[in-house]
């Protein structure tokens, strides 16, 4: 005889009720106050849900967001930024551990899980297929996005269902984490993703939707389903978590940014996902002050990267004590970030504090959060190496006779012209960079002169080909730039050949004091 799970609709509802209840829930199950649940959830207002370990300043358009009344919220999963409106579907699993065993570990649990809506989906007449680390996709094109998280005996697995969906809005109120771009080869957003009305013409309605999804779960799971409702104590725990789940304390959730001006941060790309590390040190202590750990990773148990910062406030940041601390923390802890090694974070948190070593430029730590550095494993040399200074064709005005050739005529106009004086009077070979093919000619012809270079681009270009810079295998010093870029106008496309039609501004100051320290380290 199968097993009887409850089958549970809430309803429409805020993203604070929304969220609540997935922490109520889940909580129940652990403590053996709730059944093992399937439940559907939907949400009105509309609403942007960061992930537990995001940052939702960097990750939403709060301004957009606010003007048009979506819900801001944040998951007690981890994973990237979603957003959710009424004809979004969002379907949870939350269970013990015993009732599951073989899936108890949530890397298992990431495709077994994705089977009933795919199963769903193909009984549609939509041919969809699990796409690692925890999407379906129907074409390339994502259909379902999925995540987990765990806690005592019991696991809550969540997905979404793109039904039919407003793009726009998407793109409006979410800072899209360009790396993403890269890895699924897709140039547009409407590429990125799919939903069942694209794809069928129709929208079923959320009765069928939720029948296909039933039974599909029944069948993988091989347990039946029987409706029910909130029980009294999660009604209970609602009324009295939810204004907390409503407050910034929650939504926020100390993961915003620090403010001190001696705070230095990298950011990279693991195979869990992006990871930004931000501290604040106090160097003649050689120690971390602060430390906040963000990205778009899953981690288990949720509050594990929580209890990691927590180890390495007023730890020493060398780099044998800071191994030591986040390892016996991992393992004490037992804290698995998926995809994301221990050594990745100590790498990073290392790569943060080396940039200290840029105050010989005569660059402040608040100016160094603008630089990133490739293949340096510390100090930058000063020294004959930096023989180049590669510009981005973008930050030349656009009416320039220059704009798409190389070389310029120093006219004043634009930062470009006095850009190309400071690199020429350093000794370097100055060039423009026209796309993307060009810098990687570019990049062989450094490296066959066994030198380095200072480069101009936006960070959101570093993330996305941080592969393709370390792979060229050539040192260099990378500093970012303003504006309105590409990427942040959704032009990434044009960018790669060379057309994006807008202007973008060098950080002419910065720039200025790393060139006139090569200039007088050459002259000296």
């Amino acid at each position: 005889m199968k097993p009887t799970w409850r089958l549970l609709d809430t309803g429409l509802r805020s993203a604070a009720e929304n969220m609540a209840l997935d922490d109520i829930i889940l909580e129940c199950r652990a403590r053996n106050l709730s059944p093992d649940t399937l439940r559907f959830l939907r949400f009105k207002p509309a609403a942007v849900l960061v992930g537990y370990h995001q940052d939702v300043i960097h990750e939403v358009r709060l301004d957009y967001v606010k003007t048009h009344s979506i819900d801001v919220n944040r998951r007690i999963t981890g994973g990237g930024s979603i957003y959710f409106d009424e004809k979004t579907i969002g379907w949870e699993v939350i269970a013990s551990k015993a009732s599951l065993e073989e899936f108890v570990k949530i890397e298992g649990l990431f495709e077994v899980m994705c089977r009933a809506p795919i199963i769903a989906l193909n009984k549609l007449g939509i041919e969809a297929k699990f796409r690692p680390r925890n999407d379906i996709e129907v074409k390339g094109r994502k259909i379902s996005g999925t995540g987990g998280t765990e806690r005592g005996g019991a696991f809550l697995f969540q997905g979404t269902l793109l039904t039919d969906f407003d793009i726009e809005s998407m793109i409006k109120s979410l800072k899209i984490p360009i790396v993403k771009l890269k890895d699924k080869e897709i140039k547009s957003a409407k590429q990125r993703v799919t939903c069942i009305n694209w794809e069928l013409g129709y929208t079923p309605t959320f009765d069928e939707l939720k029948y296909l999804l039933t039974e599909s779960f029944s069948e993988v799971l091989g347990v039946d389903f029987e409706g029910g409702e909130l029980n009294e104590y999660e009604r209970y725990l609602l009324k009295e978590k939810l204004p907390y789940f409503q407050s910034d304390d929650w939504i926020y959730l100390d993961r915003r940014a620090l403010e001190d001006a001696g705070v230095v941060r990298a950011v990279d790309k693991a195979k869990g996902g992006l990871v930004e590390v931000t501290l604040t040190i106090d160097r003649s202590a050689r120690i971390i002050k602060s430390i906040l750990i963000t990205g778009d990773f899953f981690a288990t148990p949720s509050r594990g990267v929580l209890d990691l910062e927590a180890a390495l406030k007023f730890t020493s940041y060398d780099r044998e004590s800071l191994e030591k601390t986040v390892m016996s923390t991992v393992k004490e802890k037992n804290i698995d970030i998926l995809g994301v090694e221990p050594q990745f974070i100590v790498n990073l948190i290392t790569q943060a504090v080396n940039k200290t070593s840029l105050e010989s430029f005569g660059i402040t730590l608040e100016e160094a959060n603008f630089i990133h550095t490739i293949n340096l494993d510390s100090t930058p040399p000063l020294n004959s190496r930096w023989r180049y200074l590669l510009l981005p064709y973008c930050s030349k005005l656009l009416e320039c006779a220059y704009r798409k050739e190389e070389g310029c005529v120093q006219c004043g106009l634009c930062g470009v012209g006095e850009a190309y004086r400071l690199g020429q009077e350093a000794g370097l070979t100055v060039k423009t960079i026209q796309n993307f093919e060009h810098l990687m000619e570019v990049l062989e012809e450094v490296k066959r002169s066994n030198s380095a270079y200072i480069g101009c681009c936006c960070e959101a270009f570093y993330t996305k080909h941080l592969e393709e810079l370390r792979e060229a295998g050539v040192p260099a010093i990378l500093l970012d730039i303003d504006d309105k870029t590409c990427y942040e106008l959704g032009k990434e496309d044009k960018a790669y050949l060379g057309t994006f039609e807008g202007q973008t501004t060098l950080k002419l100051p910065i720039l200025t004091k790393i060139l006139d320290t090569i200039a007088k380290c050459r002259a000296g």
